[in-house]
């Protein structure tokens, strides 16, 4: 016998799984699948068996919102380093991998310390990244094996410093850029890289006709042998949406390492960079991790067979990959007119800044977001919108390139709303301003059931004082 009531029930669950597909929640292909719809229309993020309720978070601590996820981060350095291996085993791979985050993709010590806890080495890019980690290492926070890999131009403090945490037992490998650096680093007592700027062509996000980093693929054969060298490593883009973008420069990388090792026995690791896609829109899925690197190990290891040569040491720096997921930033819409000429469609403006918060919107990648409600999920009276952020500024807006974003409708019922841009973990802090002052958000971290506040919203007295008020 049915018990009463377990028709509205089931009719109860049917929905919110209709709402959950339609805001594309609980999908491993799409990086949701910790979050998901509770009872009541709100957004909700697991942990295990833990659970946030973000519309709670935000009613408490107010906003604008970051909040980070460290055990996502986790999960995500386990799973590529665990697959990675796996990989090796079955394919009988003779070269070993090893994963390095990019600090610069967030160099929050809640984004750093749960990659390191997993197993995650480092690459930094300038003496001040450096410095952090000369840190950590003296407070005991680092085991002096990690592996530091020194991207980036090398200034002569940056040098300095890479010689003392070398001379200290660290594995610390500076990669050359040019033929300063190659000069300056000619006596180094330890093993470095070589950046080479391939003489291949991608479809990418960035696939830049120019590049002003390392050395083109005939420079570096004619520079012979190399003291000391152990790899060679190479960067194309970011954003990568197909497997294929990744094998052409890898086999083209692995000739290239084939012949250098004429001249250079020691070279032995091949660093392939970072790149590697995320679904930020949610409207088509990616790759999936596993299919990429099975492609990457069984056509190293073709390559290499192919050509007679010792199986390389693999390095990935898919720092995105990781951070991207692991932050959501969350606004309160303020209010909202309609868009002239566009009668379907209002403004909602929010208490936050997509110039100073989620810079990637304008600046350098033009970044396209996935936003949702954080309240109202449930709401089948739905309103195209565009976003505009706080600041007077006319490119303070996310307009989906002119399409729209679907958002509750505001009315006499619906008062208050508060939306999420999901995958914010990778670059928006870094790249974070105070244009018109505005200040930057709280940042929020929740971790083991519990949110810890690791950075207070800035006051006016606060962002005054950094241009000196």
């Amino acid at each position: 016998m049915k018990k009463k009531g377990s028709k509205r029930n089931g009719r109860k669950v049917n929905l919110r799984a209709k709402f959950k597909k339609f805001w594309k929640l609980g999908f491993e292909e799409f990086n949701t699948q910790d979050f998901d719809i509770n009872a009541d229309g709100e957004l909700v993020v697991r942990e295990g068996n833990f659970q946030y309720n973000i519309y709670d978070i935000v009613k408490k601590y107010g906003t604008s919102t970051e909040i980070a996820f460290p055990t996502i981060i986790e999960s995500r350095v386990r799973d590529l380093i665990d697959t990675f291996n796996a990989y090796i085993k079955v394919l009988g791979y003779k070269g070993k991998f090893f994963y390095h985050y990019v600090m610069k993709v967030n160099q929050n010590r809640e984004f750093v310390l749960p990659a390191v806890a997993e197993g995650a080495n480092l690459e930094v890019s300038s003496a001040n990244e450096l410095f952090i980690v000369k840190r950590m290492i003296e407070q005991d926070k680092f085991n002096n094996r990690i592996r530091v890999l020194c991207n980036g131009p090398k200034t002569e403090r940056y040098i300095e410093l890479i010689e003392e945490l070398r001379g200290k037992g660290m594995i610390i490998i500076p990669i050359i850029e040019n033929e300063h650096e190659l000069e300056r680093l000619r006596k180094f007592n330890g093993e470095v890289g070589i950046r080479v700027n391939l003489n291949i062509k991608i479809n990418a996000h960035f696939d830049k006709k120019f590049n002003h980093f390392g050395f083109t693929e005939e420079e570096l054969l004619k520079l012979g042998k190399i003291r000391n060298l152990s790899m060679i490593s190479y960067h194309l883009s970011c954003q990568i949406e197909k497997i294929d973008e990744f094998i052409r420069p890898l086999r083209r990388a692995i000739n290239l390492y084939a012949t250098m090792r004429e001249k250079n026995p020691n070279l032995d690791t091949i660093n392939i960079g970072g790149g590697v896609g995320i679904p930020f829109e949610k409207k088509r899925k990616l790759y999936t991790l596993k299919n990429l690197i099975n492609q990457i190990v069984k056509n190293a290891k073709n390559e290499c067979d192919k050509l007679g040569v010792k199986h390389p040491n693999l390095i990935s720096e898919w720092g995105t990959h990781v951070a991207g997921p692991a932050q959501i930033t969350l606004f309160k819409v303020l209010t909202d007119k309609q868009v002239p000429n566009k009668t379907d469609t209002r403004w909602y403006f929010i208490d936050g800044s997509f110039i100073n918060d989620l810079a990637d919107t304008w600046s350098v990648r033009r970044q396209k977001w996935h936003i949702i409600p954080v309240n109202g999920l449930d709401s089948t009276r739905l309103q195209k919108t565009w976003i505009a952020g706080s600041s007077c500024d006319s490119d303070d807006r996310y307009t989906s390139s002119g399409a729209y974003i679907m958002l509750p409708k505001l009315n006499e019922d619906f008062t208050e709303l508060y939306i999420a841009v999901l995958d914010t973990g990778a670059y928006q802090d870094p790249l974070a301003s105070h244009h018109c002052l505005l200040s930057s958000p709280a940042k929020l971290i929740a971790s083991n059931g519990e949110i810890k506040i690791a950075r207070k919203r800035e006051t006016p007295e606060d962002v005054g004082k950094l241009f000196g008020w």
